[in-house]
């Protein structure tokens, strides 16, 4: 969980007469430290740059505090504000790495790349007549992505043999964490990560959800499988989304008086549908907190296997000219007041991801109609009394990938059953 707070730090040392024994000790420590950088200086065995050591040392001290903590020089920053941030100046492709070149997996719509004529399975050869070759996927992205406006020539092979030169003026790319489908008359909501566009990105696709549909969805499942969080605003916002009172989540740091407690507004874009929400290994800190306060409020049913368990709170703290520290400054609490901190979310229904295959009993099963000798049904009009539930009448005739997909995916096929499993209870109790 990240928050970024600004602040300026100035360390100041006095000359005090009244120094405690601790303080004397510290200097003393920092004596130990000054030696051994100057030792390493001239006497190791290779050149190494004082920056490094000083960063080095830095990372050391925090990275021993806990697993989360620890030092961002200026790339880091600028990265981790920008995974964040959910924009940057770019070009709008997905790419990965195939023979030491970079291969477009496929063009963001509405992106410079698409615009270009970029296509998917193209591979970048050169960057500004630069050789992508012998360059790591991360060094190429950092290459490609820049500030607005200005231009970049991809030399790009296309079909085996076909080599084309495309000129792409950068443009402000908006990573999309949120992803929406129908499944059998289900929402399927995903949220990857707690970006800064997360939440609008939630209400855009719930309303693309309803007008798609024209409101005639059964339920929702919002997968937050192998989100590994983000934005402790955005976990808020998102739970806020689907409740309509109550405390979201509160947050204590080492004084137990620095308590905050965030509570929800009125308001539920789903307008009460029953949800359910699934969860595994993979499911960490911000997507353990709209998990958790969606639980203890019996909003939702969790599906899935017990999450990460990272229940504390980063600050990222400005230090220096160009970086920053990350440390943790707090924990959170679902509103029942648990700390999932090393223990995480137990979900309502365990359910582990299996591998499903066809099987054909149909050749060798036999009904009572089959049995030798068997009453026969008299009456001349027999009724089916069953309600459908692979796609209500009113829906309309989507393009969606509902079959492939929970043919695969055990546990959102357990999801998607387990809420039409509820809308039948639901219309016989109307009836």
């Amino acid at each position: 969980m990240i928050v970024f707070r600004f602040i300026l730090l100035f360390f100041i040392i006095f000359p005090s007469p009244a120094i405690s024994g601790d303080l004397s000790n510290t200097y003393k420590n920092f004596k130990i430290f000054g030696e051994v950088f100057d030792r390493i200086r001239e006497d190791y065995v290779e050149s190494v740059q004082d920056q490094d050591l000083i960063e080095s040392a830095i990372n050391g001290m925090l990275t021993s505090l806990d697993p989360h903590s620890g030092y961002l020089n200026e790339k880091d920053y600028s990265y981790i504000q920008t995974q964040t941030k959910g924009e940057f100046g770019g070009l709008g492709i997905e790419v990965t790495m195939e023979d030491g070149l970079v291969k477009v997996i496929s063009p963001i719509d509405e992106t410079p790349a698409a615009r270009a004529g970029i296509k998917s399975g193209d591979l970048v050869t050169h960057l500004n007549g630069e050789p992508v070759l012998g360059l790591t996927l991360n060094e190429a992205v950092d290459l490609m992505r820049g500030p607005v406006n200005t231009e970049i020539v991809l030399t790009v092979r296309r079909n085996k043999n076909e080599i084309i030169e495309v000129t792409i003026i950068r443009d402000i790319i908006k990573v999309k964490s949120v992803y929406s489908r129908v499944e059998k008359n289900i929402g399927y909501l995903r949220i990857t990560t707690f970006n800064e566009q997360a939440s609008v990105g939630l209400v855009r696709e719930m309303d693309s959800l309803m007008k798609n549909t024209q409101g005639n969805l059964q339920g929702i499942v919002l997968d937050l499988r192998n989100n590994p969080g983000g934005l402790l605003e955005q976990a808020i916002q998102i739970s806020d989304a689907f409740l309509t009172n109550g405390e979201i989540v509160s947050t204590q740091g080492r004084d137990g008086k620095d308590t905050k407690r965030f509570n929800a507004k009125s308001g539920d874009i789903t307008g009460g549908m029953p949800m359910v929400v699934l969860i595994n290994q993979g499911t960490a800190s911000a997507s353990e907190i709209v998990a958790g306060a969606l639980q203890d409020h019996k909003r939702a049913i969790i599906l899935g296997t017990r999450s990460f368990g990272k229940g504390s709170v980063q600050t990222i703290i400005p230090v220096g000219t160009q970086g920053a520290m990350r440390l943790t400054t707090a924990l959170y609490y679902t509103p029942s007041g648990k700390s999932i901190q090393a223990t995480g979310i137990d979900p309502d229904i365990y359910t582990e991801q299996l591998e499903l295959k066809e099987t054909d009993q149909e050749e060798n099963s036999r009904l009572e109609k089959d049995l030798r000798g068997a009453l026969e049904n008299t009456q001349s009009d027999a009724v089916d009394d069953s309600i459908d539930v692979g796609r209500d009448s009113n829906m309309p005739n989507l393009d969606v990938q509902e079959s492939k997909t929970l043919a695969k995916d055990y546990q959102l096929s357990r999801a998607v059953d387990l809420l039409n499993s509820l809308s039948i209870y639901q219309q016989q109790n109307i009836n």
